[in-house]
């Protein structure tokens, strides 16, 4: 496709959310369906109603009312609403627009782009040498490449993961450069969450332009929330170059000549924790570890929502704590040995599972580069997470921060270190980044 013209975020976000008003007919399917609902405010509020609300104010018509904000700010992403419409609407983008727009007229987590993108400075340099840390976060000078593998910003958090998906891209030769990092965020954090339209637009052309820059074919992303946000949210907002799919699609358009690198088996018995948000990108870890020799996939096991973390099922804690209970013990009762985590935020949510001594807690990633006969990434928030103690972890992780440039108060990262690692500020915490206090802008 020929690029186009940049044009404003906020029309084209407010022609999405008339066209969606337009079109709705507020039956109240999408709500019917949706798993959030017996868990937040909105329970005993009729369908009917709870829809209306975010079509009026998506409308202009009304402000937003306390039923339907509820039902939008604990929406989990699991899209169960969208094959229920019988309008064609997609009720999970219609509440990412009424999110924005809420959040322009107040945010709920303000300043959380400054406390998401110091927290996850800590964590990478916490687990990542030098080298690492530099190719995660420093953009690459632009050069013809076909591929870019795009890590999003969170999934910094868990880096071991993105190693392994590259070491599977060289695996195959792919000719691929990354970006990633709060220096290339998607800019969903300033649209969705802090309602800074004009922040948001800029953030996204940022990330777009640093596409373009290097003419790729494709651009192969890793975190489910950019997907959501770049190729759903903002689907033809701004046309492209390039294909914009997730990275296991590609690996399994090459699974052949993946199967054939497979030269190590690997003999366990495996549960598969996935979410039915994108049950493509699942499709494609099943097909993925289907190819592994050895590999026995006893159950695969969906939980509600499009991933674990604070943008996807931790919405909605209630259900997310009795569904994540409902895989542990799913794991337990059949035996096995290795329970596989999709996304960074999924394996964050069961590292520490591990604890139990029953089974391991390997990605799927992990798994692909095992077989290819390589070492996997070393995990280490598995590590710090198996320590359970921050005396330790800060003895541990120290070092690595001082090498990437950090030099932080060992007591300021034990007082804080537990927040930083549970994601905090998507709840409204993390106030030690605040402007003033010490530590805030971590060099």
């Amino acid at each position: 496709m020929e690029r186009s013209a940049p044009r404003s975020l906020a029309n084209f976000l407010t022609g999405e959310a008339q066209a969606i008003a337009d079109r709705c007919t507020k039956c109240g399917q999408c709500v019917s369906v949706c798993p959030v609902i017996p868990y937040g405010a909105a329970v005993n509020t009729p369908p009917a109603h709870v829809v209306g609300g975010i079509v009026d104010f998506l409308g202009g018509e009304k402000e937003l009312d306390p039923a339907s904000d509820a039902w939008a700010s604990t929406c989990n992403g699991c899209g169960l609403c969208i094959p229920a419409c019988p309008e064609a609407i997609n009720p999970r983008k219609m509440l990412a627009l009424a999110g924005a727009r809420s959040a322009s007229r107040g945010a709920k987590t303000p300043e959380l782009f400054r406390r998401m993108s110091r927290a996850i400075k800590i964590m990478a340099a916490m687990q990542l040498i030098p080298e690492e840390f530099r190719h995660v976060f420093v953009p690459p000078r632009p050069r013809p490449a076909p591929i870019v593998f795009y890590l999003g910003c969170n999934a910094l958090r868990t880096p071991h993961l993105l190693f392994n998906a590259m070491a599977a891209l060289e695996a195959l030769d792919a000719d691929y450069e990354v970006v990633g990092g709060p220096s290339s965020c998607c800019g969903v954090i300033a649209t969705k969450w802090e309602g800074e339209i004009r922040t948001g637009e800029r953030v996204t052309a940022n990330a777009i332009d640093r596409f373009e820059g290097f003419s790729p074919e494709r651009v192969l992303n890793w975190c489910p929330t950019c997907q959501l946000h770049l190729g759903e949210t903002l689907e033809g907002y701004r046309k492209t170059s390039y294909d914009f799919d997730h990275v296991t699609k590609y690996l399994v358009s090459r699974i052949d000549e993946l199967r054939e690198k497979f030269v190590v088996p690997i003999p366990h018995r495996v549960i598969v924790h996935a979410h039915v948000g994108r049950a493509d990108i699942c499709r494609n870890v099943d097909l993925l570890l289907r190819a592994i020799p050895g590999l026995e996939i006893i159950q695969t096991v969906f939980e509600s929502g499009y991933t674990c973390g604070g943008s996807g099922c931790s919405k909605s804690p209630e259900l997310a704590a009795r569904e994540h209970n409902e895989l542990l013990a799913c794991a337990n009762a059949t035996g096995a040995e290795i329970l596989v985590t999709l996304y960074h935020g999924c394996h964050a949510a069961f590292v520490g599972a591990e604890a139990q001594g029953k089974f391991r807690v390997l990605n799927y990633t992990d798994l692909l580069v095992e077989a290819l006969g390589g070492v996997p990434h070393v995990d280490r928030l598995k590590q710090f997470r198996l320590l359970d103690d921050w005396q330790m972890i800060v003895q541990e992780g120290r070092p690595y921060l001082q090498a990437n440039g950090l030099d932080i108060d060992p007591e300021w990262l034990r007082q804080h270190g537990p927040a930083i690692f549970a994601s905090l500020e998507f709840k409204g915490q993390l106030d030690c980044f605040e402007k003033g206090h010490a530590h805030a802008n971590p060099a």
